[in-house]
């Protein structure tokens, strides 16, 4: 058997959830060789490493990509599959290996949460196109852009992600409870502005999320109405005080947050973010700079397999 869409690239985060992907790399290359399907492995050393190896694999004429990781990996490859303009090769394929708990997006897209059964799903020919955010934010002093699969935030969760980066590892998923109540005590809100072609908007927020899809934080389904492949972006700021950020986790789990009294929604295709004094920004769990910024959504930019 071959893969309808070519040979391989499965682009590896060896450290991803603890190792987990280091640890289960022999099964997955045992699954896809009992599949008869060619591949090739790329372990990444570095930040910006997967995203240089989707850049040079789709120059080599390959066009099955698997990140396999969290969704730090994911997010890497799909930068490097859309490079500048927002579109990835026409007939590009991205394939997800999660790698325990920090691969938020598959549990939107209905893929498997463990990399043994993740890599049975590279056989076949399903596919799923769907959306993309492009965001443009401020990175010392200039403009810079990324694009995100699942999930951007400005304010306190993006301050969070910055702290939890200077944690030891060895305190594995309870880094992000660490980082939070590290982080809760010194952060202050600030003045933000939204604006979108339909409408303009200004709250004090301590956080504003603009969603692809649902989950995020190691299984918080922050924005249960987002679909991969609507075409529009939703945003959530909370304009109540910070500690909501905890009083309301049991129900963000669930999702049944939503309607909030301190939670403003909207929908839109193109959304402007300022605050004062400027917000730390985050995309996929990956620290990206500050506002500032502008999201759209790219409509069906890439095709995952499902």
């Amino acid at each position: 058997m071959t893969s309808p869409f070519g040979p391989l690239v499965i682009i590896a985060n060896p450290r991803a959830g603890q190792g987990t992907v280091e640890r289960h790399l022999p099964e997955i290359e045992r699954s896809l060789t009992d599949a008869g399907l060619p591949y090739r492995i790329v372990r990444t050393t570095h930040p910006g490493h997967a995203t240089e190896a989707a850049r040079d694999a789709l120059g080599r004429g390959e066009r099955y990509l698997v990140a396999a990781g969290g969704d730090g990996t994911v997010h890497e490859v799909l930068n490097g599959m859309l490079g500048t303009g927002g579109r990835a090769v026409s007939d590009a394929v991205l394939g997800i290996v999660a790698a325990g708990s920090g691969c938020d997006i598959v549990r939107s897209l209905g893929l498997p949460g463990d990399a043994i059964r993740a890599s049975r799903h590279l056989t076949g020919d399903a596919v799923r196109r769907i959306d993309v955010g492009k965001i443009t934010f401020t990175s010392g002093g200039t403009e810079a852009t990324r694009f995100f699969a699942n999930i951007a935030e400005a304010g306190l969760g993006a301050a969070v992600v910055a702290r939890t980066g200077r944690l030891p590892r060895f305190l594995g998923p309870a880094k992000y409870f660490c980082g939070f109540w590290l982080t809760l005590p010194t952060f202050h809100p600030a003045v933000v502005r939204l604006d979108s072609p339909d409408s303009s908007f200004e709250w004090r927020a301590h956080n504003v999320v603009v969603a692809n899809c649902q989950f995020f934080g190691g299984g918080m389904r922050i924005s249960p109405k987002s679909r991969p492949d609507d075409g529009v972006l939703d945003v959530l700021a909370m304009v109540g005080p910070k500690i909501d950020a905890f009083t309301m986790l049991p129900k963000i789990y669930k999702g049944t947050h939503l309607p909030h009294r301190d939670i403003a929604e909207a929908a839109a295709a193109t959304v402007r973010l300022d605050a004062d004094p400027p917000l730390l920004i985050e995309a996929d769990g990956e620290l990206l700079g500050t506002t500032p910024a502008t999201v759209e959504v790219v409509p069906g930019a890439i095709r995952v397999k499902v």
